[in-house]
């Protein structure tokens, strides 16, 4: 048998039709592939998001391979995005082989469909399957599944070389997360693909969910009428992405499939990683043509009472040593979703109220604004800053001149921008030897346009 083993075809042929540009989580792997992406997908499609899985080979019909939302696509989709691809392998003869011919028609129903989030599982291999071809910003996260000897002819003999071949999914910069192994040499050798000075990725080992003892127990019989199939199992997960543990009864059975939650549950944990806590170091001032220091900014995800507890519980640890020695300039910028019957309140009381009005050595600032609303998620929106203001004043005492408020009603564009600027502002005005710190919180979606400028400023420093 002979297949092309490169990606040279199918970049071609995908070069001719419409950009691909979904958020995707990609899975690679021997063993469990199918059941990671159907969970994947699944807790996506529990949290609201409109979601596209791809999957090989189909079971009864073409259209299983390619899902909308866990339903099959449509025919006149399917059709619509079919003669796309088969016209422009027509155009170039590229004489495409059937699985890129496919590859390229599910990534064309995605497009159209405008998805949320898409799960795609590669064919064979890894480095050089077709849906490899998925632009590296497009990655949100790589997947690597058991791995064993399979397809040796193609990929290698030992479980080493082989798992080398399915790492090759990895993309620079984004995290790789892996599964349980049964070969040790697995582990070593991903790792070596994706820390690899090409790559630079953040790898990331699965954590194990844990079997937990049933309260009843239940008997199961074949033979029964109606019918019974087994109970699931019950689970517990922890993750820094939770507050606290999870606890579901998993449906699937087999310790194999645990396996598989375990991953599934880690993939959607790395996914919030961006949203944790963690501290960025801007690469310029953001305001053109000033020389002052560019900001350092603790940025967390908190957006409800729980977690703002959990960020003021560091916020404390982590100032009460400076404070002890020089002054503290603390600002706040932040953005909460509309969310009944959550207040800003509960989620800023935590922690706004852990700062004293009378410290002489702590100057609080804060900074309320709009996020942009993420697309297709019309019933996602922001707290008019102007409410947020009115909480804080509330909540700590500070002068007018030291709350700054974006427009309620005005566009969203540049609100962070302006927000930091402002900071940025004050924070020069500092005395010397004083302490200077910004903390960016209230909404996940918050930070993700926090990201996006980012992205724009270091940019922008790349280009000069």
């Amino acid at each position: 048998m002979s297949i092309n083993l490169t990606l040279d075809r199918i970049r071609r042929l995908a070069a001719h039709l419409e950009p691909y540009t979904r958020p995707t989580i990609h899975v690679a792997g021997t063993n469990g592939k199918g059941s990671v992406t159907c969970i994947v997908a699944s807790i996506l499609r529990a949290s609201g998001l409109s979601v596209g899985r791809f999957n090989s080979p189909h079971l009864v019909s073409i259209y299983d391979s390619i899902l909308i939302n866990d339903h099959p696509v449509s025919p006149l989709a399917y059709n619509h995005a079919r003669n796309l691809v088969l016209n422009a392998d027509k155009e170039l003869r590229s004489e495409a082989s059937s699985f890129e011919l496919l590859t390229l028609t599910a990534l064309q129903v995605f497009e159209v469909a405008k998805l949320d989030v898409v799960v795609v599982e590669v064919g064979m291999g890894g480095r050089h399957d077709a849906t490899n071809i998925i632009p590296n910003d497009c990655i949100l996260v790589s997947v690597l599944t058991a791995v064993d000897l399979d397809h040796q002819q193609f990929l290698g003999d030992t479980a080493e070389i082989i798992a080398e071949h399915k790492a090759g999914i990895a993309r620079p910069g984004k995290p790789f997360v892996l599964g349980k192994q049964k070969h040790s040499s697995v582990e070593d050798a991903a790792r070596r693909v994706v820390e690899s000075p090409e790559i630079r990725g953040h790898f990331v080992v699965s954590t194990p969910v844990r079997r937990m003892p049933t309260s009843t127990e239940s008997s199961f019989f074949p033979s029964a009428r109606p019918f019974v199939p087994p109970p699931g199992q019950a689970i517990q997960f922890h993750s820094p992405a939770f507050t606290s543990p999870i606890h579901a009864n998993f449906p699937l059975h087999g310790v194999h499939q645990l396996d598989n939650l375990a991953l599934s549950l880690s993939v959607v944990s790395t996914l919030l990683a961006p949203a944790l806590l963690s501290f960025h170091r801007l690469s310029r001032p953001v305001t053109q043509g000033t020389s002052c220091d560019p900001l350092t900014l603790l940025v967390d995800g908190a957006h409800n009472p729980a977690s703002a507890e959990t960020l003021a519980s560091y916020i404390s640890g982590l100032i009460a040593p400076l404070k002890a020695r020089r002054k503290l300039h603390i600002t706040y910028i932040i953005g909460l979703s509309h969310s009944p019957p959550k207040t800003p309140s509960d989620t800023l009381s935590p922690i706004l109220s852990c700062h004293s009005p009378k410290d002489p050595m702590l100057k609080v600032r804060v900074a309320t604004l709009r996020f942009t609303p993420p697309e297709g998620m019309l019933w996602v929106t922001s707290v008019a800053p102007s409410a947020i203001r009115e909480t804080v004043l509330q909540l700590v005492s500070l002068e007018d001149e030291d709350v700054w408020s974006a427009s309620d009603n005005g566009p969203i564009e540049g609100q962070l921008q302006s927000a930091l600027e402002w900071t940025e502002a004050d924070q020069a005005a500092c005395g010397e030897g004083e302490e200077k710190l910004v903390v960016l919180a209230g909404s996940l979606y918050l930070v993700a346009d926090f990201y996006r400028f980012l992205e724009q400023l270091d940019g922008s420093v790349n280009a000069m």
